[in-house]
């Protein structure tokens, strides 16, 4: 799709990941027209601590788009977004905690705002394309496919799964819908999703405070797809072209939380031994996940471009600045 003098709608635009978007958009596509819709985070946070919404104003220092603030759930954002006449929204915005136990609120968010979304999208024409997760395919065995053995083990994968099914009957009606599976991404602008944040950047801090990596035990066999930001940011913009469906955007690749910080330790050139702690999350924890990419190379010519030794090489700058100016600024 050219995008030239296109109208461009981002939810979750102050979030990791619509920020990327509205960044690239911002600087790549000059006569596109980019309007960022986000929730921006308060003091609000859920019984298990964490913050409602992580949307951050540095994420969007130096985008020159239109930024609107606002809750996907409410109707004066949703006739914002509508009055907007956007050719494509990327919905980036979600409860995306999967330690969260609102289930109410979480599903309330995550699937009955994407049917507004997709309303929107069907009254005006406009392509979708949003955020799925690996999440929907639980403990299945790896490779993850689409389409199998999606059993998600926490209310998150479910309310993701729930979207996917939900695009497949608007696409039926003509709506262009495409949703894409992220697995566990990392890369600038994730440092506001505090605890929630990639364990590459966890990792990475806890490594220059001169701190050994807190792992938990048996991390050289919790091996995930890990999948460097700018690696979705070209899945998104190949998912404009692709026809409608769901597919995974990851690398194809699993690899070790053991892998990351020895890789880690080596790039800031320490060795500081590692530290293991007993892994809370068992029962709701994906220990093995490996995306199946083929489908989504055939029909968006998608292809991981970033190994995880390259990411991190690329990433530990912004690790570096993050450690300096936000946690010791």
């Amino acid at each position: 799709m050219n995008l030239d003098s296109k109208n461009i709608a981002i939810t979750g635009g102050a979030g990791f990941i619509g920020s990327a978007l509205a960044h690239y958009l911002d600087e790549n596509f000059k006569d596109t027209h980019v309007l960022v819709v986000d929730k921006f985070r308060s003091n609000e946070t859920f019984s298990n601590g964490n913050l409602k919404s992580f949307g951050h104003f540095k994420n969007l220092l130096g985008f020159k788009g239109e930024i609107f603030a606002g809750d996907i759930n409410c109707k004066d954002t949703l006739q914002k977004i509508a009055d907007f006449r956007p050719d494509v929204i990327f919905h980036e915005a979600a409860i995306s905690d999967t330690t969260v136990r609102e289930q109410d609120e979480l599903v309330k968010t995550n699937v009955n705002a994407f049917v507004n979304l997709l309303d929107i999208c069907e009254s005006g024409g406009a392509k979708m394309v949003y955020a799925s997760s690996g999440a929907t395919y639980g403990n299945a065995k790896s490779p993850q496919k689409v389409g199998e053995c999606e059993a998600p083990n926490n209310v998150y994968g479910f309310s993701k799964l729930a979207m996917d099914n939900i695009g497949k009957i608007y696409a039926k009606r003509g709506v262009s819908v495409v949703g894409l599976r992220y697995f566990n991404v990392y890369g600038k602008g994730e440092f506001f999703k505090n605890k929630t944040a990639s364990m590459i950047l966890q990792f990475g801090l806890q490594i220059l405070a001169g701190k050994a990596p807190r792992l938990f035990e048996g991390s050289d066999k919790i091996k995930r797809d890990f999948v460097y930001i700018k690696d979705i940011i070209n899945a998104n913009l190949k998912a404009l072209d692709a026809p409608s469906g769901v597919y995974n955007a990851a690398t194809g690749r699993a690899r070790s939380f053991q892998d990351i910080a020895d890789i880690l330790q080596r790039e800031i050139g320490v060795n500081l031994g590692n530290e293991y702690i007993k892994n809370p999350y068992l029962g709701s924890y994906q220990f093995h996940t490996q995306a199946d990419i083929e489908p989504t190379k055939k029909a968006l010519g998608y292809e991981s471009q970033w190994s995880l030794e390259e990411g991190i090489k690329d990433y530990l700058p912004e690790i570096k600045r993050i450690f300096k100016e936000e946690i010791n600024g």
